[in-house]
């Protein structure tokens, strides 16, 4: 009888327990999405959301001073939406930039309610192109894109490069198949010298160019083990409290996360597999830098080197990450603030 009850009272315990828990999950599903406020009568720490191309979209702006220039961050992936992650590196640039964290559409906090047949490179560059000019309002901006988000960042300069100062590429893409190639003979190099035997086999089986989601991941699965694409990966890792409490994101939003990244990635897939930009852009009309980890073969460095060395602009400058990947933003928060600030304020008179 003793042995009932106790099993009786263990149950009792349990399900409050589990309704507290349901009460807990049902309260932060309610919280909206905000951001930590700054202080200071001309701060700005806000979520808005912008109606770019039809489609609402979300956009973070951080900054001590609201007319302070505009440092535009264009994310990667695609899908790869980063707001959540956003104040770990920028909490110096606050303080010179209003620094905005666009969540392109099909990301992020701009994934509910999406068109999924309007994803193409050429929006989402005309979604670049409309916030800048919203943003600006009538001033240049800045603006720096990381990896898929280079690809964005350069046709909008392109386009038009009277909205900018100056652009910023980080983990530059300029030629997918060439880059591919390096990436690949990079991880199979490194698999073979560890006698990594499964990484070979299964590495074995692709070939770049590749033609599917599928390969690319594989590629990356391995690259990502030999330290190719995030060089700090303690420090990635060190971020997922963040990823998961950060503010930024409600919790529907982090919930749909995954799904809308693997979503964007592979509506987006023919414009990712059909990169050259030796081809395609031999001049932009406006400063350009780009900033390059030393480690990065998700987009091997040898390649925006050659491309930089041809193209035409009134000033190109590489600044080198020694000891970083393809995620500076992550891997060197501090290093990629200050050089930031130590390239851009000059150009507009600070």
């Amino acid at each position: 009888m003793r042995e009932s009850n106790r099993y009786r009272r263990f149950g009792k315990w349990l399900a409050r327990m589990i309704g507290i828990l349901l009460f807990l999950v049902l309260v932060w599903a309610s919280i909206p999405a905000f951001t930590m406020p700054i202080s200071g009568e001309k701060a700005i720490a806000e979520i808005q959301t912008i109606t770019l191309g039809g489609s609402p979209q979300k956009v973070l702006l951080r900054g001590t001073d609201r007319d302070n220039p505009i440092l535009l961050y264009v994310h990667g992936g695609p899908g790869a939406a980063q707001m959540v992650l956003a104040p770990t590196y920028s909490n110096e640039l606050e303080k010179h930039f209003v620094v905005a964290h666009w969540d392109q559409r099909g990301a992020g906090a701009s994934c509910a309610g999406v068109d999924w047949d309007s994803l193409s490179l050429d929006q989402i560059v005309k979604d670049a192109i409309e916030l800048a000019e919203t943003l600006g309002n009538g001033r240049k901006i800045f603006i720096l894109g990381h990896s898929w988000g280079s690809l964005v960042g350069v046709w909008a300069v392109q386009r038009r490069p009277d909205l900018f100062y100056a652009y910023v590429g980080t983990g530059q893409l300029v030629h997918r198949d060439r880059q591919e190639e390096i990436s690949y003979d990079w991880v199979v190099e490194q698999a073979r010298a560890a006698g990594d035997v499964e990484a070979l086999q299964e590495l074995a089986t692709i070939h770049p160019p590749y033609t599917t989601q599928a390969e690319f991941g594989l590629e990356r699965h391995w690259l990502s083990k030999y330290h190719g694409d995030t060089y700090q990966a303690e420090r990635e890792a060190a971020l997922l409290p963040v990823e998961i409490l950060g503010p930024e994101y409600s919790l529907p939003t982090k919930l749909r996360y995954q799904g809308c990244f693997d979503q964007s990635r592979e509506y987006l897939l023919e414009d990712r597999l059909n990169i050259d930009l030796f081809s395609t852009i031999h001049e932009l009309k406006l400063p350009v830098f780009f900033f390059l980890g030393r480690h990065d073969y998700n987009t091997p460095t040898a390649i925006v080197e050659e491309w930089a060395a041809q193209l035409k602009a009134p000033s190109i400058e590489i600044v080198w990450f020694e000891e970083a990947g393809h995620s500076l933003g992550i891997e060197v928060p501090e290093e990629f603030q200050s050089r930031l600030i130590e390239k851009l304020l000059p150009l507009v008179g600070r």
